[in-house]
This record gives structure tokens, sequence and C-alpha cells, in this order.
């Protein structure tokens, strides 16, 4: 058994999208928001210290653990599908069972990274969280999933880059430990996205051309005028709905949002530095997690990487790695440059 401190939960949907819909003129989608965001708070504000399962003794190994919370709030809840088992039939199940292993052998193939701790952490979810619960987190031991409300949000199992970008917060927390506010918050979110968007286009055997750049494809309904919460490739094209608004994200530091809220615009300027990181990929071309993705791996593993570092000194961290791993002149080194300063970031 593992025992460690909860830090505090990362949630996928930022409190902003929420509030415009607690704003709501709908009484059931004003209802629905209310609820999130309470629960949100509530994780937000605890701190324990828990016991998980057996992990992994066998390095490229996953122990994964999915539980239902059959609509209740009670964590894990009953275990229903655990490393090795078939298909349940259960969507939700099934895609968080799938999307814990498509995030393992990312990190495991790629970075020779075994589980979130690199020391065979346990992968553990819970599905049917809540009633109508509107977003998923990572709480500092396991994954929770909401089903989403069926109006504005699909179930939050949907799409394997949510799975992964909020596991992606457990190596984050494991390694650089980037505090949740302002640029460090940001950069933890956009991290987040990087490992989130690699999963699926590992996944997918898909190159930098052929990947979509988008992270939540899927989780809005029809009724939505959106095509996911967030694009790397332009930050701020992701969603324009006339009651979620306009995704607020910028793709330069001119436009760079100073704000108090969302623990000082972590879910909105993460925006800056994934059009680095997507402008660095397009650039050298191929598959991401051979060019880009190990320059962006080594950094947040780079033990000079501060918990509360902003952009110009992550970026030129980034370069320094892109010289360490292919060497000063290569055309990495030139890339993610030109991609820092495409953005703003350095001049």
């Amino acid at each position: 058994m593992t025992r460690f401190a909860i830090a505090r939960p990362q949630a996928f949907l930022p409190p902003y999208l929420l509030e415009r819909i607690a704003g709501s003129a709908s009484p059931r989608l004003r209802d629905r928001a209310r609820r999130t965001l309470h629960e949100d708070a509530h994780f937000r504000a605890r701190a324990a210290a828990l016991t998980l399962p057996a992990g992994s003794a066998e390095r490229g190994r996953s122990a994964r653990y999915v539980h239902d919370a059959r609509h209740l709030r009670t964590l894990p809840g009953e275990l229903v599908r655990s490393e090795g088992d078939a298909d349940s039939g259960d969507p939700a199940v099934d895609e968080a069972y799938h999307g814990l292993g498509d995030t393992y052998r990312l990190f495991w193939e790629v970075f020779q990274r075994h589980s979130l701790d690199d020391r065979g952490m346990p992968l553990m979810a819970t599905v049917h969280y809540g009633q109508d619960y509107e977003n998923a987190f990572w709480d500092g031991r396991q994954m929770v999933f909401g089903d989403g409300d069926g109006e504005l949000f699909n179930r939050f199992t949907i799409a394997v880059d949510i799975v992964a970008h909020e596991l992606a917060h457990g190596v984050i927390e494991h390694e650089a430990a980037l505090v949740y506010a302002y640029q460090a918050g940001a950069l933890n979110e956009s991290l987040a996205d990087v490992f989130g968007s690699l999963a699926k286009q590992y996944r997918d055997r898909q190159s930098a051309e052929e990947a979509d750049w988008l992270i939540g494809a899927g989780l809005f309904t029809d009724r939505v005028a959106g095509h996911a919460l967030r694009s790397m490739a332009e930050p701020g094209t992701a969603y324009d709905d006339p009651l979620l608004g306009r995704d607020p994200q910028p793709g330069h530091m001119n436009d760079f949002v100073e704000t108090q809220d969302d623990h000082g615009g972590v879910h909105i300027n993460s925006g800056i530095p994934n059009r680095a990181y997507h402008h660095a990929a397009v650039s050298l071309g191929g598959y991401a997690w051979e060019s880009v993705g190990p320059v962006w791996y080594d950094t947040l593993i780079d033990p000079r990487l501060a918990s509360d570092c902003e952009f110009i000194a992550f970026a030129e961290l980034t370069i320094d790695n892109a010289s360490r791993r292919f060497g000063s002149s290569s055309r990495e080194v030139a890339a993610v440059h030109e991609a820092w300063r495409g953005v703003g970031v350095l001049p």
C-alpha cells in the first residue's frame, strides 16, 4: 500500500465556464453548474492521507483500477474493472480503463516512466460520480469523472486527452510541483495539455501535421457552438457559444490576461505555452513524441525547474534541454527558440 498527502485537486473544466452556466436562465443548467462548483470547492479544500491499492512492481506493466460511484459522491466507489479484465460494456468504465492504459503507454514507451511516480503507482479512476456532475479532476491519488449533463456536456471519459491531461497533473505533482497559480499554474495546465495531446497522438499514431491539437474534442454536445474546450494550435477559437461565451485563451504575450480569477488565469494563459509547443512540433514535423515531446518532458523532470517558474524561464530551459538532447546547432533548438519567439515569450 502507498500513502501520501493529497495536493490541490486540478479540475478539467475551468471555474469561469461553470460560473457562466450558473448564471443561465435555465433552472436545470443553473442547478447542475452550481452543484459542480460546490463539489469542486469541496475537493479543493480537502486534505488527508489516503491509501491506494497495490501498484505494479513490474516496469512496463500498469496497475489499473476503475470504480463506479453509482452517482453517489463517495470515493472510490465499487471496483468494477481492474488490470487485465475484459471490457465491461459500460462506456464510461471502459473509456476510463483504456484512457489510463493509453496514458501509461505514452509515459512508459516514450519516456521510460513507470506510471505517474516512476515507481509503479496504481492508476485509479472513479466514473459515474455524483448526479450530472460536469467535470473531471485529479485529486492527488486518483481520477474522478462525471457523466456531464447530456445537454451541454457529454461524459468526461469521452476523450483520451481529458484522461491523460488529468493524469499528467500527477506526473507534474511528483516532478516539478508547479504552483497552481499565475504563470507557474498556466505552465502546469499547459504541460497537462501537452501530454494529453501526446497520448492521443501516440495512440492514433498521428504526426504533428495530422493531429487536431484539440483538448476535449467530443466533450460538448451538439447544442454547444464549439468543437473542444481548448485549441493548442489556435488558442481562443475552440468555442464561441451564446451561453458559454467565447474561448478566452490568448496565443501571444501581447494578449496575456491579468486576472485574479481562475487562480490567476491558469486555464486562460496556458494558451501561450500551448501555442509555442504546437509551433515547435509542426515546424519539426513527424511524430511530436519523437521531436519536441522529449524536450518538454526533459524540462518537466529537470531539477532546475522551479515550482514558481514563469514562462521565460521555462522557455530558456526547453532551449537548453533541446541543445542537450539534440545538439546546440540542431534544427530542434532552432524550432523551439522560434516557437517561443513567435508567441512573444522570448525577444
